[in-house]
């Protein structure tokens, strides 16, 4: 201990912060180093812990790498113009040697959407996100668009989308986010919506079908078809073949269909083992709200796996997840009775809310450990890193994580993200990339129920629903 103290090594808060003198750097393939100022010497181990590291994930949205007459490595911030040779990801850097292995699985119940995206950049890809204008969906659509994506909310309520896109904008201008019109209700409706859509001639890089309908009363649709099946379902179906080449095109393509644990309390398949149509689009006399929410979800999943058997040799891969266990959204609005039981079960659930203390002291440590990486260093600008004045944006988030002033108090933005983890793991993960026919629950992998992993039913739905919207456009044009 004398020998530290005497260096100064032990003259700080945490056995990851440098100590005078000395300063970290990256090299051009991500390698973590560290320069001796007073020593003039550099070492790949931390002059503390003797850990190797290396850097996680790419640069934040807007910065960009570049090297200078010398050859030394330094970054551009586009967004607010300044120059630094600190990685803007060293707070985010990773043990090469770890001590000692761990089993614990990378997400969990608890992470949320903007943790899964820590650190990446999307600019350049088309997302599009049906029922993003509240919820899942939206938290879905705007952890997107704030890394750089250009997202379309893909909406029956244009009203309601337009807000949506303004809430998005509202946390950052810069946002490339829109909103267009999509009513799986009505066959025509999603065929306008794609034609429109190709008429952009952008690429699709993710496209996450999230909107559902749960504890309908009995109606059907102007196609002749129960609405909870043909929105959750059939007009989900529908828009990923109109959609497909397009999908193809922009390969590696994912598409991720939100389902539900409820796809284990049911069946499609009659007595002998065939596909019911009566029971995926069942008569007033023998309709139940909830049992045809669950049937839907079923048809989620072996819709999904069926897509990823087809388009994965195309490059389009597709999962289907969970979003978690009694996730508390808007989705219950349609009932008295489901608002009632959610309301009664929300101290049980997987609350959106909930992680807003959470998220933010993440934003304000990240910044405390880069703001340590430019303790006691010299020679290099540090003027333009990480001043205390930005302590309210997270390093690898960019605008992401910000706090505005609303009626003279503080509200954290950036929250309400953990029912979405799930959706942007399967759609954003790089361990998941030409990865699909998989459902996931809490960012893991589970094993769906058995009729779920029926290819002959899937075989067998994906005939069906081929063939129902070809009757229903027909009886529309005739």
């Amino acid at each position: 201990m004398a020998a530290l103290r005497y260096s100064g090594l032990d003259d700080t808060d945490s056995e990851d912060e440098l100590p005078p003198c000395w300063e970290q750097r990256t090299t051009k393939d991500g390698w973590v180093y560290y320069a001796n100022h007073t020593e003039e010497k550099t070492q790949w181990e931390h002059p503390k812990t003797g850990k190797r590291k290396r850097i996680a994930g790419d640069l934040p949205y807007g910065w960009e790498q570049e090297t200078d007459e010398n050859g030394q490595v330094f970054f551009v911030d586009h967004i607010n113009k300044r120059t630094t040779y600190l990685d803007p990801r060293l707070a985010f850097t990773v043990d090469e040697n770890p001590t000692r292995p761990t089993t614990r699985q990378r997400y969990d119940a608890s992470t949320t959407a903007m943790e899964i995206l820590q650190g990446r950049d999307f600019t350049g890809k088309v997302v599009v996100v049906t029922g993003a204008n509240s919820g899942i969906g939206f938290e879905t659509a705007k952890s997107f668009a704030l890394h750089g994506a250009h997202v379309i909310l893909a909406c029956r309520n244009m009203t309601r989308a337009n807000e949506a896109v303004s809430r998005i904008l509202g946390e950052w201008r810069k946002a490339k986010v829109e909103a267009m019109t999509l009513d799986l209700a009505l066959l025509r409706s999603v065929q306008h919506f794609a034609q429109a859509f190709k008429a952009k001639n952008v690429s699709l890089h993710v496209l996450v079908c999230n909107a559902a309908a749960f504890a309908l009363p009995w109606s059907l649709t102007k196609d002749g078809l129960e609405t909870t099946f043909q929105v959750n379902h059939l007009g989900h179906f529908f828009l990923v073949q109109l959609l497909q080449d397009v999908l193809c095109c922009s390969a590696p393509a994912r598409v991720v269909v939100v389902s539900s644990e409820s796809h284990r309390f049911t069946d499609i398949n009659d007595s002998s083992g065939k596909l019911d149509f009566s029971r995926l689009s069942p008569s007033k006399s023998d309709y139940w709200a909830m049992l045809a929410y669950n049937r839907s979800k079923l048809c989620n999943i072996l819709f999904s796996n069926e897509l990823h058997r087809r388009l994965s040799p195309r490059g389009v891969t597709s999962n289907a997840v969970h979003p978690g266990n009694m996730m508390y959204s808007s989705i219950h609005r349609n009932w008295w009775v489901y608002t009632l039981l959610f309301t009664l079960a929300r101290p049980f659930t997987k609350s959106m809310n909930q992680l807003a203390v959470r998220t933010l002291n993440t934003c304000v440590q990240s910044n405390a450990v880069a703001a340590r990486c430019s303790k006691g260093t010299t020679g290099f600008p540090t003027s333009v890193a990480y001043k205390s004045e930005r302590i309210k944006q997270a390093v690898s988030l960019g605008p992401l994580l910000l706090e505005r002033q609303d009626g003279g108090g503080r509200k954290p933005l950036g929250v309400e993200q953990q029912g979405a983890a799930t959706t942007v793991y399967c759609a954003a993960a790089p361990e998941l990339e030409g990865l699909g026919g998989m459902y996931f629950n809490n960012c893991c992998r589970c094993v769906p129920s058995s009729e779920a992993q029926s290819e002959e039913t899937a075989r067998a739905l994906w005939a069906l629903s081929e063939r129902l919207i070809q009757e229903g456009l027909g009886s529309q044009s005739g």
